[in-house]
């Protein structure tokens, strides 16, 4: 048999054909790492993406240097619980109506009130603490302050993505968003554990306070037209009731939120309890509980980078479901059960990673399922459910940490975890459905 010919009549190389093909997949892999960042090839977004992680590094300093603060004042593991009751408690009363807001304002103008008035809320517990006024009181009331500020800018947050990005590039933005997020957990806490131990609590109040000026300064410098606002001030409990009349008949809406709602109430509240067993049990102090928040930022990380690269396959979101809330679970209940600080560790590097996929496959599910009038609302409705319970939670861990023990309650938490996973293998036909009828819309 003849070998096979060039056009030109001339035999192909066997060297010249390998090179080609190793050329070709090289090629392939390049594009695949850069499909990866692709939400990052918008103006818009590489503004809003420096400037929030900026920002959320100086939130998470914030948040250990906070509840150290409330540990240092009070040694109770329930008041931990009080304050994280007090900052969620807000979002719980107001979150319905804070979705109907965002639906019907400029995004921009909204995030960048918000994000002023927490950066004066920073400001003003790092005076207090400067000047040796700070008692827990204030540290609760500011923390409400936080929530329902935070009610309106979450959501708006989340719904102004699609603006910067559109629908295509949505899925990656929002992997990217945890990516961004979850970063700034590994690296905040980190530095936060080194202030504490050396200036206290005060230096990182107060770099927490000027990083908001990041995210302020990078949503002004966007080139987006104004978003025309609308009223709706009469008709207010009516649009609620349409975005919670759409949750209600769209089946893997409702039981994505069901579930979020469960697992964020009760088995994600086992952090309140991290700087207890940081000091208390694991006798790292202020650094090994800044390296424990650490350990979970770098595992959600390096879950975001993976998430991130497969963000448009259908298949690939439920079984990132799957996988998050599982590896999740293993890793709270090794938490509750461990006595070393590096297994300790290791386990939130899990926590990091699983916690990451399952809510920002949620997240990116629920995006692509609704329109975009109803978008505010839903995620509003999202932010409820990921937030709302907490409180709820966080007393309650807050109180078996205080009257039983902190391992029994971090083991419950993982437990529901655990429940949480099992029903979820049950709804995966539904949700596989809703995703092809979005797909078949789309084409």
């Amino acid at each position: 048999m003849k070998p096979p010919e060039t056009a030109a009549g001339s035999i192909p190389d066997p060297a010249e054909v390998q090179s080609a093909e190793l050329e070709l997949q090289e090629q392939s892999a390049a594009s695949g790492r850069l499909a990866a960042f692709r939400a990052l090839g918008h103006r818009n977004y590489r503004l809003y993406f420096s400037g929030q992680l900026i920002s959320l590094i100086g939130t998470w300093m914030q948040t250990v240097a906070q509840a150290w603060l409330v540990l240092r004042l009070t040694n109770s593991s329930f008041m931990l619980g009080v304050v994280s009751f007090a900052s969620y408690t807000p979002i719980l009363l107001t979150g319905l109506f804070a979705g109907v807001v965002v639906d019907h304002v400029d995004r921009r103008r909204l995030i960048v009130a918000t994000q002023t008035v927490l950066m004066c809320s920073a400001f003003t517990l790092a005076g207090l603490t400067w000047w040796h006024l700070v008692r827990v009181e204030y540290v609760i009331v500011l923390a409400a302050l936080n929530g329902l500020v935070s009610s309106f800018d979450m959501p708006g947050r989340q719904s102004f993505v699609v603006e910067m990005v559109g629908r295509e590039d949505l899925p990656n933005a929002i992997a990217l968003n945890s990516m961004m997020f979850n970063g700034a957990r590994a690296i905040g806490p980190a530095i936060a554990g080194l202030l504490l131990a050396e200036v206290g609590e005060t230096g990182c109040f107060f770099v927490n306070g000027l990083s908001f000026l990041a995210v302020i300064w990078s949503l002004l410098e966007m080139d987006l037209p104004r978003r025309a606002r609308t009223s709706f001030g009469a008709a207010m409990l009516a649009r609620v009731r349409e975005g919670l009349s759409y949750v209600r008949h769209h089946d893997a809406t409702f039981y994505l939120l069901l579930l979020v709602a469960i697992n964020s109430g009760f088995a994600v509240p086992f952090t309140v309890l991290v700087p207890v067993f940081a000091r208390d049990l694991l006798h790292g102090g202020a650094r090994g509980y800044g390296f424990l928040l650490t350990a979970q930022g770098v595992g959600a990380v390096i879950g975001a980078l993976v998430m991130a690269s497969s963000a448009g396959e259908s298949k690939r979101l439920r079984q990132n479901l799957i996988f998050g809330i599982f590896c999740m679970a293993a890793a709270v209940i090794t938490f509750g059960l461990s006595r070393w600080m590096a297994l300790s560790m290791a386990a939130e590097l899990f926590v990091g990673a699983g916690l990451m996929n399952y809510m920002a496959t949620t997240n990116t599910l629920l995006q692509l399922f609704v329109s975009d009038e109803l978008r505010g609302r839903v995620m509003s409705i999202y932010t409820l459910s990921f937030i709302g319970m907490a409180p709820i939670g966080s007393l309650e861990v807050g109180f078996i940490g205080q009257h039983v023990s902190p391992r029994v309650a971090v083991l419950i938490c993982g437990l529901v975890a655990l429940g949480c996973g099992c029903v979820l293998l049950t709804k995966l036909r539904t949700i596989a459905a809703e995703q092809a009828r979005h797909e078949a819309l789309e084409t």
